[in-house]
């Protein structure tokens, strides 16, 4: 390294000292190999000054046929050697802000790292961590018993629908109504004399899913099961949907972390080994969150069902555009109920039932084509084709896409009004390469004249309704009893949607009736539904039983619902 007290010392050498360096030089070698370092400093110390281009210009004309390509690099490296000394001695004894310029031109030359683009419709989400009464907050509201009530709510940036219920030794069952969730804990999976709350939750936040790679595709909800870490004395079961076509292809996962936390999926056994035709089965040593990857084998091809599901406003009179959407949704029933409640602030309405499509993993984008319009209606967007992103239905984002239309006027002074009052539009929805292989056609048709019963407004629902306590005894010993015919309890519970796991397990309970009749109460069943269910079951003496309370209660006020109640019980 060149001190800055060489680089002053050199900067004082007079120009007579060069020439008489030139002058000693011999013309047949490399002068600069045989100059001393101080008199090379100063040579370089001095580049910039006037009398050494003019000594230098001279020396080059008078030894032109003696050039050496070494004098010549050497005569080059020299002015830009000064400079660098120059600028390194400012950079010892000058102030940093004086070289700005300096470091601009270094930091520019550094390679800049640039952020990886987000998917289509994805961005990042800037939350602020949380306090810990928010997180305590969060948690104390799902596991709050829910009286049987399944409820949606968006809590901590995140949409969840949860039930929670508590528990003892005879264990339970948490259902989330049209979702195909249910998580089953069996008796003695809680110790005698103990109670313990338990909630079942489906995260609707897609960021809570896997990082998934091209070659794997989610084809099941996020489920989680609380308190996180929860242990029982019997292993329970979770039950959820999926939509893969190959049941052993599907492999779940699992992620040891609470809901606020950053997740950490693993795989969870070997693929298959937890999954039916359509649904996951989980056996649970402890409670966490759970979801289903589609796997492949390699060189096979992985494959899930999806649900095409179109959604529009009403078309009313006088109405001049129209917005339709298409919904690309996996399979399964808690997709369909995210799309219904999306299209909920807008108004939107599921226009006829959902079309399955065959969605291939391997193939490409999906396109979404126009192929015809009812008359009087023109298609608003400039392209009759969309193309929906093959990952985004692949990692089950739940993407969609809209067409809007607009009323035609057949002249100029002709109201909107006075057109058609019905549109009817048929659309091709293939994967990009399989047009002529493959599929699918959506029909599209509304009028004015059909009923689009306006939706009732959201509320809180209703408290759970009680049976009274001598009904509740004397229905419990009515249907107690096993008939041969099974025109008991066990035919209750099939009119109420348990399916025959769940009667199995209620069976065991210490009395099935009651436990059905406890989940009558909870689903807020009236003593009118519960009678014409007794009706439909040919169970006249429990049907008599509720009448006879009807009337005792109602008196004279009555007698017009009651007669109504006689004249079921004769059918």
């Amino acid at each position: 390294m060149v001190e800055a007290s060489d680089v002053g010392e050199g900067l004082r050498i007079s120009s007579k000292d060069v020439r008489k360096a030139l002058q000693q030089e011999p013309r047949s070698s490399c002068w600069r190999r045989q100059l001393p370092r101080d008199r090379f400093l100063a040579l370089a110390g001095t580049g910039v000054h006037r009398g050494w281009q003019h000594q230098m210009t001279r020396w080059m004309c008078s030894h032109e046929c003696s050039f050496q390509p070494a004098q010549f690099l050497l005569l080059v490296g020299v002015p830009v050697a000064s400079v660098l000394l120059l600028v390194q001695c400012l950079r010892w004894h000058c102030p940093r802000w004086l070289l700005g310029a300096c470091w601009k031109l270094d930091n520019q030359e550094e390679p800049v790292s640039h952020p990886t683009p987000l998917p289509e419709n994805e961005s990042p989400r800037q939350c602020p961590p949380a306090t810990l009464p928010e997180m305590a907050a969060f948690y104390q509201e799902l596991h709050t018993p829910t009286q049987g009530q399944t409820v949606v709510r968006q809590l901590m940036h995140k949409l969840l629908v949860f039930s929670a219920r508590e528990v003892d030794h005879r264990g339970g069952c948490l259902m989330l109504r049209d979702m195909g969730i249910s998580l089953l804990i069996p008796p003695g999976a809680v110790a005698v004399g103990r109670q313990e709350r338990v909630s079942l939750i489906l995260v609707w936040d897609l960021l809570d899913a896997p990082s998934l790679s091209r070659a794997q595709g989610l084809v099941s909800p996020v489920v989680a099961c609380g308190p996180h870490g929860a242990s029982f004395l019997q292993p329970c079961t979770l039950t959820f949907k999926h939509c893969a076509q190959q049941p052993r292809h599907a492999r779940t996962y699992s992620s040891n972390t609470t809901l606020l936390d950053a997740k950490v999926w693993r795989p969870l056994g070997q693929p298959g080994a937890h999954t039916s035709r359509d649904e996951c089965r989980i056996c649970l040593s402890h409670f966490s969150l759970y979801t289903c990857v589609l796997e492949a084998p390699a060189g096979r091809e992985a494959r899930k069902w999806l649900q095409l599901a179109v959604f529009c406003s009403p078309l009313v009179p006088g109405q001049s555009h129209l917005q339709l959407r298409i919904y690309f949704l996996n399979n399964t029933p808690c997709a369909l109920q995210w799309a219904m409640a999306n299209e909920q602030p807008h108004g939107g309405r599921l226009r006829g039932p959902c079309q399955l499509f065959d969605f291939t993993g391997a193939r490409g984008d999906q396109c979404l084509k126009l192929k015809y319009i009812s008359e009087g209606w023109e298609n608003v967007d400039e392209s009759s084709c969309q193309l929906v992103p093959h990952l985004h239905i692949w990692h089950g984002k739940c993407p969609f896409r809209s067409f809007c239309f607009r009323r035609k006027a057949a002249n100029e002074n002709e109201d909107c009004s006075a057109l058609t009052n019905e549109i009817i539009v048929t659309m091709h929805t293939f994967q990009d390469g399989m047009e002529t292989k493959y599929m699918e056609i959506l029909r599209f048709q509304a009028s004015e004249e059909e009923s689009w019963a306006v939706p009732p407004p959201v509320s809180q629902p209703p408290p759970c309704n009680r049976l009274p306590p001598e009904l509740f005894e004397q229905l419990q010993m009515l249907l107690e009893p096993n008939s041969i015919t099974g025109n008991d309890w066990r035919r209750l519970a099939s009119h109420l949607g348990l399916c025959g796991m769940k009667i199995r397990f209620l069976s065991c309970q210490r009395s099935p009736a009651a436990a059905i009749l406890e989940l009558f109460e909870e689903q807020n069943g009236s003593l009118q539904e519960l009678h014409y269910l007794m009706t439909v079951m040919e169970r006249l003496d429990c049907a008599s039983a509720i009448q006879n309370y009807l009337s005792g209660t109602h008196g004279g006020g009555g007698a017009q619902e009651n007669q109504g109640l006689e004249l079921d019980e004769k059918l």
